[in-house]
Order: C-alpha cells, then sequence, then structure tokens
C-alpha cells in the first residue's frame, strides 16, 4: 500500500454501491476517487490518482458485467481481492415529503427493475432513468425535489439527508453483486492465504479441447466457481474464457496450471487471491406495512372501486 489512507477509485459518485464495496473491503478510511466510467477507474489507477480499483464484476440477478472482463485484458492489473455486497435498495426523499405527494420516482435502471413488483402497486408514479443510485439521491437534496424519491441505498440516503420512506422494496431479497479489488502490479502484495484465482485463455476450435481443460480441473480438486466465454475481436469462432477456480491447497491449483497450459494458447491468470467469506446471510424479508404503505394502499383500492 502506497499510502496509509488508500485511494480507491469507483464508478460514480460517493454512497454508491460501489463505495459500500469500497468500505467493506478497506474499511471506512479511505478517499474515494469518483469516477465517471469503468474506464476512468483504470485510468485513475495507471496515472497513479488511485492505489486500487473496486469494480462491480457480476451481479446474481442481472448477471456478468461483459464490457468490465475486456478491461482487465487491455490495462492487466491483477486482481487482488473480492468482496460481495448484498443489495438492499431503499424508497428515500426530502425530510417532511409525504408519499402522497410524490409523482416521480428516479434511479439506476437496474435498480428500477429489481423493484417492480413494489412499484406494481403504484402504477401513477412516472420513472425517471439515471445512470447511478446515489446521483438520484443527490440530486433531489441539491436541487430540493419534493415530488421525487429515490431508490438507493442507505449510504446514500445518510450522506445526502434524506429519509427512508420504505425499505428493502427490491423484489428479490437475495440479490448480491460481487466486486474484484484491482491494483498495480507494484502494489500488490502476496497474502497469506491464496485460494481463489481469475483466469483467462483460449483452446483450440476442436472436439473437447474445453472439456479437457476442465477434467483436469476435477482431477486436482480444483473447484471451478465461473466460467464466462466472450468472443475474441475480430476472429471468427475463437472465444476468451474466464474462470474462477478455489482450492484448498495450493498443490492444487499449482498442479492444475501446469496440466492446462498443454491445452490454453494466451493463457493469463488475472489474478490469485483470497476468496470473500461472509457468514451473514440476506432473509427474505416481506415489504414492511409501515403507516404510509397501508394508507395509499387504501387509496390505490378506494380508486379502483
Amino acid at each position: 500500500m502506497k499510502t496509509e489512507k488508500p485511494r480507491v477509485a469507483i464508478q460514480g459518485i460517493r454512497a454508491s454501491f460501489h463505495e459500500e464495496a469500497a468500505f467493506k473491503y478497506f474499511g471506512e478510511n479511505i478517499d474515494t476517487v469518483e469516477c465517471n466510467s469503468f474506464k476512468q477507474t483504470f485510468e485513475a489507477l495507471q496515472n497513479d490518482q488511485a492505489d486500487y480499483v473496486v469494480m462491480a464484476i457480476e451481479n446474481s440477478i442481472a448477471g456478468s458485467i461483459l464490457p468490465n472482463y475486456s478491461l482487465m485484458m487491455s490495462y492487466s492489473f491483477p486482481v487482488v481481492g473480492e468482496v460481495y455486497v448484498p443489495i438492499q435498495l431503499h424508497l428515500m426523499a426530502l425530510p417532511g415529503v409525504k408519499f402522497e405527494n410524490i409523482k416521480y420516482v428516479t434511479s439506476h435502471p437496474i435498480a428500477i427493475r429489481q423493484c417492480i413488483d413494489f412499484f406494481d402497486e403504484y402504477p401513477h408514479l412516472k420513472i425517471v432513468e439515471s445512470n447511478d443510485t446515489a446521483a438520484c439521491a443527490k440530486r433531489i437534496r441539491d436541487e430540493q425535489l419534493t415530488d421525487t424519491v429515490a431508490i438507493a441505498n442507505t449510504l446514500a440516503a445518510k450522506l445526502y439527508g434524506l429519509d427512508v420512506l420504505e425499505r428493502r422494496i427490491e423484489s428479490n431479497k437475495l440479490n448480491f453483486t460481487r466486486f474484484l479489488i484491482l491494483t498495480t502490479h507494484e502494489n500488490a502484495k502476496k497474502k497469506s492465504v491464496l485460494n481463489k484465482a481469475s483466469l483467462c485463455f483460449q483452446v483450440t476450435n476442436q472436439v473437447g479441447a474445453l472439456a479437457k481443460v476442465l477434467n483436469i480441473f476435477a482431477q486436482e480438486n480444483v473447484n471451478m466457481s465461473k466460467i464466462q466465454s466472450m468472443p475474441v475481436l475480430g476472429k471468427r469462432n475463437e472465444y476468451n474464457f474466464y474462470v474462477d477456480i478455489e482450492w484448498n491447497e495450493s498443490k492444487q491449483f499449482d498442479n492444475a496450471i501446469r496440466q492446462i497450459l498443454k491445452y490454453t494458447h494466451n493463457f493469463n491468470i488475472l489474478g490469485e487471491y483470497q476468496r470473500h467469506e461472509d457468514d451473514t446471510t440476506s432473509k427474505p424479508l416481506k415489504p414492511e406495512k409501515t403507516k404510509r404503505y397501508i394508507k395509499v394502499k387504501k387509496l390505490n383500492e378506494q380508486k379502483d372501486e
């Protein structure tokens, strides 16, 4: 680590889920470097404006964020860690604003889609999509919008001084996003515990070529926790395979890598790190039947009569 207080580049602004992931991995004593895009986070790291990048790579509902795999290959920064963050979405507004007076709901389109069951109850609300959940909360604060609510996390409500009108409005209460931690080769430090790796390789376009690689993992008791394929740009029928593997003993990993090199080309180890361990689980919750929720639901029922 170059500084006692690490500079961490994130896509988005403060109080976004990326900053929540950074806090979970590093603790809250960090300098957050806000970036408009994932590419800008890598540029910040390359230009020594940041010490680390925290980057979302997959969501349990939306799936993989494919462009980020290409960024990892383009910049070649090693992965040194991972963290899983439960995606808990809350409805928030300026203090004193009542739900009955709300006309607009604003958030990231994925966040909105993850709350569709909640908004089916209120078809009169107009949806306004934006590029960042935290930015929506900030806009309500900055422009003092009294007819708009944002969907964001508790960090955003706290930072931008908003009241949470309804908690946990996401349809799927077991939604997680996986974030990768990347840094420069000079800044990377080997941890005492290494039990996970991210790989990228190609195999020949022959029958059973990929199966040979997967069989080696199985024979060496190496667990493949993920596989993702992406076409090689400009080459027909050629694919990069992005694979995450886990092991209990380092010799299992070493033996597997030594053998699969015979059947792959353009082989890259994107990073070796300690897999995320978290005993906490997100239990399914029913929507909180607050006084506001019950009152508005009755109003809707009266309209239908």
